[in-house]
């Protein structure tokens, strides 16, 4: 469409041959103007790419953000790999990103400003990467302070508002207690802790309740997830997310309807 519109322009200027070369122009600009809408990335495949690499070198930089990495670290890094189902070549991969990621020259915010600037229109992928790293971090069930400072700078280097990724990890710090949660009768606690989930609070509305459920669990579907750039093998922490988060709805909506 962009090439037609470009060659009416150029005919009505110049003639024929200023209408093709208006085509042209056109067509160019308007393949570069979509390469930049979609972040910046070539291909479905080099945003999952560059996400899987950047995760795993991320979280070997966490690994060393002590002066060394320990054998209880690489063992949790080993496990991560399992939980995702990594094996041959894709499981190479991780180990030679996390790796990269605890060398002393890693340049961790060149790699930082890189992702920030290939998905300048994406904020999703950022978000999404925010993501991964917290559920990563926690997967040993604790998130220390020494990690939470780590995703600070990581938000920072990715030129997150700092108030928007508070809001985020203490919706996802919420999401990760209700993990394999078996529903029963729940304290005042536990229900303020699932309002914190669906990052509501205990005055909204069961519409927007409901709403704010939906939102959450349509950004965890899996064909979404793969167009925002999550690899295929990192799914099943996705999945897990929207388990964390029906559960806790569940809770929210047995107590309202007791309560009605």
């Amino acid at each position: 469409m962009a090439g037609f519109v470009g060659a009416l322009v150029g005919y009505l200027v110049g003639g024929f041959w200023w209408g093709v070369a208006g085509f042209f122009i056109a067509r160019l600009f308007s393949q570069g103007l979509t390469k930049n809408l979609s972040g910046g990335f070539s291909s479905q495949a080099e945003n999952a790419d560059r996400f899987f690499d950047t995760v795993f070198a991320l979280l070997g930089v966490l690994a060393k953000a002590d002066g060394r990495v320990s054998e209880d670290e690489i063992a949790h890094a080993e496990a991560l790999m399992a939980r995702l189902g990594l094996s041959g070549d894709r499981r190479d991969q991780a180990i030679a990103s996390f790796k990269r990621g605890t060398q002393t020259d890693f340049p961790l915010q060149e790699t930082l400003q890189e992702f920030a600037l290939a998905s300048r229109f994406r904020p999703d992928l950022k978000r999404n990467l925010v993501v991964f790293l917290v559920e990563m971090a926690m997967a040993d069930d604790e998130l220390h302070a020494d990690e939470e400072q780590f995703l600070r700078q990581v938000a920072n280097g990715l030129r997150i508002d700092a108030r928007h990724f508070e809001q985020l990890l203490a919706m996802l710090k919420a999401q990760h207690s209700f993990a394999g949660a078996q529903q029963g009768a729940s304290s005042a606690a536990v229900l303020s802790e699932a309002y914190r989930a669906l990052g509501v609070t205990e005055q909204v509305g069961d519409k927007e309740l409901k709403r704010a459920y939906r939102k959450l669990m349509s950004q965890y579907h899996p064909d979404k997830m793969i167009a925002k750039g999550v690899p295929k093998d990192m799914l099943e922490m996705a999945t897990e997310k929207t388990q964390e988060i029906q559960a806790a709805y569940e809770i929210i909506a047995k107590s309202r309807k007791a309560q009605s």
